[in-house]
């Protein structure tokens, strides 16, 4: 009997993942990580008795504030918009977690993510608005070997069916959308709670203006139209601009894509699962449409992304994410944008 570590948040996606792996004959083993003080892990220690498997509890406080939650927050001191999922899965699920394999003598871990390996490689999942191939770039080809996705070729709604099948608690548990450290008060409160963000000038870019105050640059994000607050104005003013040496915040009114808008990137920290060709499809945001490019090795192990025709608001902390139809060859973090449409 093949053994599998499972990677149990209390949700309807983990529980189905482990339900099946069950069926299916493996000896499971559920895994809940205690992430932050005040995490309830009562659903996820319910259901392992439920489905009649081992619980056990991995408190991992300690390495998540250092790995995900510090990098969150100096990234945003920095003007930088990051992805703690990305971070959390690397380091965390499939990187600490990951080691409990050996712990438990286990042949595979397992989560709930929607994404397909197939042959030693990794594909988008059946259900399209659900897929977390993106998050999923950077795991490593040794890892795809041993980490098994059960939920590849079901879409949410047979997922929920599956669970009332297994007769699961959480069939109908609603499901979790906020970063998991935000917390109850929300993006605007931690971000006060945990950073010295001082407040600044926000200033027209092109009459040099002072418009009004912000509340702190990490508040805002470029290309942001609501919540600026400025006496006077209409809904066609956005964010364009944040000067971090300076605090000052810069706003405009106008066509965005007179600001927003690149036509190439320099991608580190790279990862790649598969070869790369010269030509395939990116994707710069969870969700966003794939997007035609060309991709190029630079001699510092970066990779150069072009896309002449031009997308908008690429934003350097993302994630850059490359593709060849519905595999993923990998991908890294944007380092720089360019705006100058002969790269």
């Amino acid at each position: 009997m093949k053994k599998v570590v499972v990677g149990m948040s209390g949700g309807v996606d983990s529980a189905v993942t482990a339900a099946l792996l069950k069926k299916q004959g493996y000896y499971v083993i559920g895994l809940t990580m205690l992430l932050n003080d005040g995490d309830d892990y009562s659903d996820a220690e319910k259901l392992c008795a439920d489905l009649e498997i081992e619980f056990h509890l991995l408190d991992l406080r300690a390495e998540f504030k250092n790995i995900v939650k510090e990098r969150f927050l100096n990234d945003y001191s920095k003007g930088i918009t990051p992805n703690p999922c990305v971070l959390c899965n690397k380091y965390i699920k499939f990187g600490l977690m990951y080691d409990e394999l050996l712990k438990y003598d286990a042949d595979y871990i397992a989560t709930g993510h929607y994404a397909l390996i197939k042959d030693g490689k990794l594909y988008k999942s059946k259900d399209e608005k659900k897929d977390q191939s993106y998050f999923l770039y950077n795991l490593t080809k040794d890892q795809l070997g041993k980490v098994l996705f059960p939920l590849a070729d079901y879409n949410k709604n047979e997922v929920r069916e599956l669970a009332l099948e297994f007769d699961l608690s959480v069939a109908s548990k609603k499901e979790s959308t906020d970063v998991c450290f935000i917390g109850a008060g929300g993006f605007k409160t931690f971000i006060k709670e945990n950073l010295n963000d001082e407040p600044g000038d926000i200033i027209d870019v092109a009459s040099g203006e002072v418009l009004g105050k912000h509340d702190g640059l990490a508040h805002y994000t470029i290309g942001q139209r609501r919540g600026l607050n400025i006496g006077g104005t209409n809904d066609r003013m956005f964010v364009c601009k944040k000067d971090i040496d300076n605090n000052v915040l810069y706003v405009t009114i106008g066509d965005e894509s007179d600001y927003l808008v690149s036509y190439a990137c320099e991608v580190e920290d790279v990862n790649l699962l598969s070869e790369l060709p010269s030509k395939c499809s990116a994707q710069f945001r969870y969700h966003q449409v794939d997007n035609d490019v060309l991709v190029s090795m630079l001699e510092n192990g970066n990779l150069l992304v072009e896309y002449p025709q031009g997308v908008k608001s690429v934003t350097i902390g993302q994630v850059c994410v490359l593709y060849d139809g519905n595999e993923c060859l990998g991908g890294g973090i944007i380092k720089r944008i360019i705006e100058d449409k002969n790269v």
